[in-house]
């Protein structure tokens, strides 16, 4: 477990974690509007790839004032945006042709501990005890809430879904990895894997789903998405990164389908059980109890700049 010379969690690095699991949570309210217009892969690609394009007039600044990334540290920024991006959304959204919706929602909860296990292998990131303590609290809430709704049918989509948390599990650790090596800023961490992963996302949608018609509330959902959910978003997730280890992160990040209900019983009326509702409440008591007492996560390099997005 981890020794007590581990510095402490950064309480900005928790609001930045907070505000993003808080803006993704409302990614798939937003999105439902913009389904109506444009396939589900079209949307995600347009946001990735638009997303890249509101950061591009920063990016040359930031490459003057850090230098440009070296070949290895591209492939891996390439990578990030293959994983995440390409592999992780392409998956999912094909799994969900094929899966229940709650299922899904269930089996990306497991994330963490894909997570955990590349921590310690990979990362080095042991977890305190009331880390393992709070992942074993959270991961009981995230069943009580999604439990009652999985399905065991349409098993056939379990393997394209199992694939999709590879891939987010490996985007997870290596962001992870980058971001407290302080190897490039933030806005760079964000930029460059946009671009690859969004484009080679929206390759893959235009030949599937054709080029869609947009309205101006598609072009309105597209901008909010890009902006709000997916550029500032991935800043603050990617900011967050350099002081928290990956499994804090992906624990935060897990409360997002929570807030996503909550978003739609205010906005759709739906309504939810008093099972689901105990389930947010242990759930987010796991998470609060896994930022406790100290990190394995050591400090950035003497040689390396600390960066700000």
């Amino acid at each position: 477990m981890t020794p007590r010379s581990a510095f402490r969690v950064p309480a900005l690095a928790l609001l930045e974690a907070s505000l993003t699991m808080a803006i993704w949570g409302s990614s798939f309210v937003v999105a439902k509007v913009g389904l109506r217009e444009i396939g589900p892969l079209t949307l995600a690609g347009l946001r990735y790839f638009v997303a890249f394009l509101m950061l591009l007039p920063f990016l040359p600044h930031r490459l003057a004032a850090h230098g440009r990334p070296s070949r290895s540290l591209t492939v891996q920024l390439a990578l990030l945006g293959i994983s995440a991006y390409l592999v992780g959304n392409g998956c999912f959204f094909l799994a969900l042709k094929v899966v229940p919706s709650t299922t899904v929602s269930f089996l990306m909860g497991l994330i963490p501990i894909l997570v955990l296990a590349g921590s310690l292998f990979w990362l080095k990131e042991g977890p305190t005890w009331w880390q393992a303590i709070g992942m074993v609290i959270s991961l009981t809430g995230t069943a009580l809430f999604f439990l009652p709704g999985v399905q065991a049918q349409s098993w056939r989509g379990f393997p394209i879904l199992g694939v999709g948390i590879l891939g987010f599990g490996f985007f997870g650790l290596l962001s992870r990895s980058i971001a407290r090596e302080r190897k490039v800023d933030s806005l760079t961490l964000t930029a460059i894997p946009l671009a690859i992963g969004g484009g080679a996302l929206l390759a893959v949608a235009l030949p599937l789903e054709g080029l869609p018609h947009l309205t101006l509330s598609g072009i309105g959902i597209v901008l909010l998405l890009a902006l709000v959910n997916t550029a500032i978003a991935y800043l603050l997730y990617n900011h967050a990164l350099q002081s928290l280890t990956a499994l804090q992160m992906n624990l935060v990040l897990n409360l997002s389908p929570f807030v996503t209900a909550l978003l739609a019983a205010v906005i759709l009326g739906e309504e939810l059980t008093p099972v689901q509702w105990a389930g947010m409440v242990v759930a987010t008591a796991g998470v609060a109890l896994a930022q406790r007492g100290k990190i394995t996560a050591a400090p950035p390099a003497a040689s390396a700049p600390v960066a700000r997005p």
